[in-house]
């Protein structure tokens, strides 16, 4: 099952992709219904009002998630090729919901900064409160995936030895188009990124040194997660900044992120104001 966020005139909604169709569930958005006990069924069994989802003006999967935890060095062959060790623990940082915009938004590159860099990243939607939670349950525990690109200010964030504020200037972070829930993928997807049309980020998902399982057990001894919370898994080889000359984001560049099965962000990069 895919579901989305449609925005609509003067609300929002879940809803479930049905072919060429968006079928409204009843809930504001999806964070919301992923709240509702049985989220799964009612998701599954709504006959709302149905729209086109060509063209849709579709709103980030989860506008107001309470949590947005990030993973750093988590590509085994990135990590490698770089010439350092495999990490023992995740290196872990946060956005807030401010940062996130639409799978078709324009990302907004602030004025206070001159290096704006790429990040393709698969993401993990949370499903099921779950705290100190085995294998099993954190397997459990998951949603859905979906797309998230978590564009950086790489000035910002070598400013100290701490990343939160390169990573969360408002309206820079697409994520979406659709939660696919864990039985419509068959394996580790594919993610590549795409700056007008070049391929700068190509990898296998089954190349993460902590998997989404293992990152939300890690993370659950840790705090509780709750329905909504979204991991965004870590970024592959390929980014702007590890370049030489390094390459950055400008006004007008066409950025597209895509993993397969689950589906692709197409976002204009605009300089802010």
């Amino acid at each position: 099952m895919k579901l989305a966020t449609l925005r609509l005139p003067g609300r929002t909604s879940a809803a479930r992709v049905d072919g060429e169709y968006a079928v409204e569930i009843g809930a504001s958005d999806v964070g919301a219904l992923l709240a509702e006990p049985g989220w799964h069924g009612r998701a599954a069994a709504a006959d709302g009002p149905r729209h086109p989802l060509a063209g849709a003006d579709l709103a980030p999967v989860v506008p107001h998630p309470g949590k947005i935890i990030c993973v750093g060095l988590n590509y085994r062959t990135h990590i490698l090729e770089m010439g350092r060790e495999l990490p023992a623990y995740p290196t872990l940082f946060a956005k807030f919901a401010d940062a996130l915009i639409g799978p078709y938004d324009d990302i907004v590159l602030p004025a206070v900064s001159e290096a704006m860099d790429w990040e393709a990243e698969l993401a993990v939607v949370i499903g099921t409160e779950v705290r100190h939670a085995s294998p099993e349950q954190a397997q459990a525990a998951i949603a859905g995936y979906s797309v998230l690109n978590d564009v950086t200010a790489r000035d910002y964030q070598y400013r100290t030895l701490q990343w939160l504020q390169g990573k969360t200037f408002e309206s820079t972070t697409p994520f979406g188009p659709y939660l696919v829930t864990p039985d419509e993928l068959d394996g580790a997807p594919t993610m590549q990124c795409e700056i007008d049309g070049e391929v700068v980020q190509q990898a296998d998902t089954a190349d993460l040194v902590f998997s989404p399982a293992e990152l939300i057990a890690y993370l659950s001894q840790i705090l509780t997660l709750r329905p909504g919370d979204v991991i965004a898994t870590g970024t592959p080889g390929g980014v702007g900044h590890a370049r030489k000359p390094p390459r950055y984001l400008a006004d007008g560049d066409k950025i597209v992120t895509r993993i397969a099965g689950i589906g692709e962000l197409v976002n204009v990069a605009r300089h802010d104001g």
